[in-house]
């Protein structure tokens, strides 16, 4: 079909001017492909790859030798060192011809191995995303277990991949399946692996002490080959296809809840790969008979460290600072922590000195207010600042309130006494509340946080705050009520 030069310019402005493709250009101009192939001269023959590697032949044998010895080199790598050599062709061509004779790695078989019931369990962690936390920002983590011959799972998530986080969930996994199965087999990250020289590893001494209590044999996969780990590797991504799609993660407590409804009315449930008409559950009830039995005292899953306690009574621990009595500031002895993934508690020898719920913000203070009272008390000059401490110790974010008012040249003082009244009137948890939706709102008006309060005690159908102080002459007795029937037969004789 014969165009018009009008057209066929159209047709060689869009292709190599607005590089349009040869399909888009025949349908904006109303042409059939063919015709505008012929206008482009698009089916005229091409330079053969034959005519093209020409110019790489005076180099062949100089790329066969460097690729024997380097496999992987970079076609770019090889253009820029025959470029100085005389190469007179385009990296394009010499790419095309390296795809063609680079050595090529010999396909690896893989052995299908099949276990025995209560046989193996298989280990692993995936990163999930991350989780907002006071300060800033966690990693979480997936931990999932698998038992190799049931196909029985179970996991946690967690937000610090640790020894100590292993310890705790593997205990845990322990109790959900009821027993152990006579191996655990491992990738190679630091929670499990100190060092490691072939066949020659180190195991890290927390996960050691885990296998002998629970008499457990450990073992671990060649060093990149998560292959030999496939049934968790394809737990995890059953996990992420079906339990973590879609699904927003607002916690921990949240999303360890969900998973474990998950856990037991889908996961259990499903057919078994490899065992036609069984389910999972099927088998895990088979399994369970086998597995190791549980030894009569439980596996400690704390984290045992000493502290030392600094001037303003704090200890330090996994970016967060923690109160302790005052009285054991800066003490030439250490304290001793023990913390799992709920509470933090504080050991002077057997002693118990403190107690906190565990924190998983960032660079947090976390006060326990008969801490700050008490210091307060021994230090009587602090009483200017004592109305404040009380504050930030039920509320941590009232600082914006105070940096409100320094910046609009309000009486910080004289706010901060009101503030603290209302502690009078109200209790704790209720000034804390209306005092972060004031932050919330913008504001700093302590009458807003009154109000707040007000509306939180009418929502909570609370009585009403009233302070009758009596005079010393006042007794301080109960006043029986009697009847007013009287006072009606009185009235009626008057009359």
């Amino acid at each position: 079909m014969t165009v018009s030069a009008e057209v066929e310019a159209e047709i060689r402005r869009q292709y190599f001017a607005e590089h349009w493709p040869v399909g888009t250009v025949a349908a904006q101009l109303g042409q059939h492909a063919d015709v505008v192939r012929r206008v482009l001269k698009l089916d005229e023959p091409r330079v053969s790859l034959k005519e093209r590697v020409l110019l790489v032949e005076p180099y062949k044998d100089f790329i066969a030798e460097t690729l024997k010895q380097y496999p992987t080199l970079l076609a770019t790598r090889l253009f820029d060192m025959i470029q100085p050599r005389g190469y007179q062709g385009e990296v394009r061509t010499l790419r095309r011809y390296v795809a063609g004779v680079r050595p090529r790695k010999a396909r690896e078989a893989y052995l299908r191995v099949e276990t025995l019931p209560g046989e193996q369990s298989q280990v692993d962690w995936a990163h999930v995303g991350k989780l907002r936390v006071e300060g800033g920002e966690r990693a979480l983590w997936l931990f999932v277990i698998v038992l190799s011959w049931s196909r029985a799972l179970w996991g946690e998530f967690v937000f610090d991949l640790t020894a100590h986080s292993l310890r705790r969930s593997l205990a845990r996994a322990a109790e959900y399946f009821g027993g152990n199965t006579r191996q655990w087999l491992f990738d190679n990250p630091k929670p499990v692996v100190l060092e490691r020289h072939g066949d020659a590893v180190r195991f890290h001494p927390g996960l050691l002490d885990v296998s002998s209590h629970y008499c457990v044999s450990l073992r671990l996969c060649g060093v990149r080959k998560p292959n030999q780990k496939g049934r968790v590797e394809r737990a995890i991504r059953y996990l992420r296809d079906r339990f973590l799609a879609g699904r927003q993660l607002r916690s921990v407590a949240q999303a360890n809840a969900e998973l474990l409804v998950f856990l037991r009315e889908v996961a259990s449930p499903r057919p078994h790969p490899t065992l036609p008409g069984r389910t999972v559950a099927d088998c895990f009830a088979e399994e369970k008979t086998r597995l190791l039995p549980l030894p009569e005292a439980p596996l400690s899953i704390l984290e045992i460290l000493p502290v030392a306690v600094d001037k303003t009574a704090f200890v330090r621990f996994d970016t967060n600072a923690y109160s302790v009595p005052h009285v054991h500031a800066e003490r030439a002895d250490t304290l001793t922590l023990a913390a799992d993934d709920v509470s933090v508690r504080l050991l002077d020898g057997d002693t118990e000195v403190a107690r906190h719920a565990r924190c998983w913000g960032r660079r947090q203070r976390i006060e326990d207010l008969d801490h700050r009272k008490a210091l307060l008390e021994e230090k009587r000059g602090a009483s200017a600042a004592k109305g404040q401490d009380r504050l930030r110790a039920i509320a941590p974010k009232v600082d914006v309130l105070f940096a409100r008012w320094v910046e609009t040249g309000r009486n910080v003082g004289s706010l901060t006494a009101r503030l603290v009244g209302l502690l009078r009137s109200y209790d704790e948890e209720t000034v804390a509340a209306a005092v972060a939706e004031v932050i919330a709102r913008g504001t700093h008006d302590v009458g807003a946080v009154a109000v707040v309060c007000e509306q939180l005690r009418r929502k909570a159908n609370r009585p009403v705050p009233l302070d009758v102080p009596l005079g010393s002459h006042v007794p301080d007795r109960d006043v029986i009520p009697h009847s007013l029937e009287g006072y009606d037969g009185t009235s009626k004789r008057r009359a």
